[in-house]
């Protein structure tokens, strides 16, 4: 014996509707309340000089629009001062001092955290074209970047890859 169910079109596609815009409305909601989970790394040498006067407290406030900060490091070398180690603390970064060459830990650190399925956006401090491969490693697998440099020196190559950059300017252009 055979069952025959019949459906009425215009609800069936009524009823998919709704499902369709309660599931927008929830993908929006979530982002919302979550955002992006963001990693900060920060080239210590080449962003954190004088003649920049680069404010982290600042960079973490810009870089908080795009979602929750869940990392946020400054790579150092061991000439770093227990000073500037302390204001970074301080900031709300961790320091990571190195003995050794600053790009490669920094690379390192970026590319466990491009394979971090819980973090969505990378964040780099810098200026150096050194960090391009990294970049495009991290679009590659799909996550969002941003670049947040100053002039003199900002890598064209590094502003036109990320998805987002921040250029912040140095106070002696300021007028």
């Amino acid at each position: 014996m055979k069952t025959l169910v019949h459906f009425n079109t215009g609800v069936v596609m009524m009823a998919l509707e709704r499902i369709g815009r309660i599931s927008r409305v929830k993908d929006i909601i979530g982002r919302r309340v979550i955002g992006k989970r963001i990693a900060i790394l920060v080239d210590g040498p080449n962003m954190l000089r004088k003649e920049f006067n680069i404010n982290l407290e600042k960079v973490r406030k810009i870089i908080e629009q795009y979602g929750d900060i869940k990392i946020a490091k400054v790579f150092l070398n061991q000439y770093a001062s227990d000073k500037l180690v302390e204001a970074i603390i301080n900031q709300g970064f961790m320091p990571v001092v190195t003995t050794g060459d600053i790009d490669v830990y920094l690379t390192v650190d970026a590319m466990e955290i491009i394979y971090n399925p819980h973090i969505d956006m990378l964040a780099l401090i810098t200026r150096d074209a050194d960090f391009l491969p990294l970049l495009m490693k991290a679009k590659e697998n799909g996550m969002e970047t941003v670049v947040y440099g100053t002039e003199p020196g900002f890598s064209a190559a590094l502003k036109n890859t990320a998805d987002h950059v921040i250029q912040d300017v140095p106070p002696e252009l300021i007028t």
